[in-house]
């Protein structure tokens, strides 16, 4: 596995860096391809924050966790990640063929964000590839996100899905 680490307004010191390499090296083995890790280390006040991004073949696994000690905020997040993991790999057993995504050779997701002093606070930029609503609804719970734009696989137009409050989903369509 890939791993970038990187700390925001802060140093990251080689024990930690070493830490992270461990841990994560544990992941190895949920990934038959090289799959990329971003780690991304701040701490505010008494808080120390990780963020740990996984891209996998155009899966994208992202957790967010905040504690006293990097370690503790590093184990929470590698524990969300690998119930991540899980979940998805048993909805693709259950929907899907065994090789259904071999065949798409897709770098999904490559995130440029930029920082603005405009009432917009942070730009994504990402590159749509065709699916299906089902697949657009599960990288939206891959993702934790309320909402999801995506290309439709049939109509190719751009298509929303999102989470209604009693838990079921909508798709927005174009006319």
């Amino acid at each position: 596995m890939k791993i970038t680490i990187v700390g925001r307004q802060m140093n990251v010191y080689d024990n930690t860096k070493t830490l992270i390499h461990k841990k994560l090296s544990k992941l190895d083995k949920f990934f038959r391809n090289e799959a990329e890790a971003q780690v991304t280390l701040s701490r505010k006040h008494s808080e120390s924050t990780v963020e740990l991004t996984i891209n996998s073949e155009g899966t994208l696994f992202r957790s967010e966790v905040g504690a006293v000690t990097f370690q503790d905020a590093l184990d929470q997040a590698m524990y969300a990640i690998e119930r991540q993991i899980r979940k998805h790999k048993t909805r693709l057993s259950r929907r899907l063929r065994e090789d259904a995504f071999d065949a798409v050779d897709v770098d999904y997701f490559a995130e440029d964000m930029e920082e603005d002093e405009a009432p917009v606070i942070r730009v994504k930029k990402f590159e749509f590839h065709p699916m299906s609503a089902e697949e657009a609804i599960m990288q939206m719970n891959l993702l934790g996100h309320e909402f999801y734009v995506y290309t439709d696989m049939e109509s190719e137009a751009t298509c929303v899905v999102y989470r209604r409050h009693d838990g079921t989903y909508g798709l927005i369509e174009p006319m």
